[in-house]
């Protein structure tokens, strides 16, 4: 059976770790076997960090949207179950621009979703 030797393909897969491993502390961007444990381990840290970012998002608008809420007078619950009875289908990311960048428009939407609203009594 004749010998096969490996080609580049050794060296490529190395020199890729190492590329990806430039800019860490010491060994990490130097030495091959700290390298790729660093950059398996950054390369998970990054995976998580983008589902984590998703969830933070999300905590920032409802914190946003609760704030111009009480401003007007609603809390945040009464104000999306208004939205949703009202018939009015903006996801949390448009109402916290508008409510960021847009007061009338927002206070528009609150009045509708008051309107929508069973009155208390």
């Amino acid at each position: 059976m004749p010998r096969v030797k490996r080609g580049t393909k050794r060296r490529d897969n190395r020199h890729k770790t190492l590329e990806l491993a430039s800019g860490f502390f010491l060994t990490k961007s130097k030495l091959y076997r700290s390298a790729q444990e660093a950059v398996e381990k950054s390369l998970r840290y990054g995976y998580v960090g983008r589902k984590l970012k998703k969830r933070d998002f999300r905590g920032i608008w409802i914190v946003r949207i609760g704030a111009a809420c009480r401003i007007n007078g609603i809390s945040y619950s009464r104000f999306m179950d208004g939205l949703k009875k009202a018939g009015i289908d903006l996801n949390r990311k448009m109402l916290a621009d508008i409510a960021l960048n847009d007061e009338a428009g927002f206070k528009t939407l609150v009045e509708q979703a008051k309107g929508a609203l069973p009155q208390a009594g």
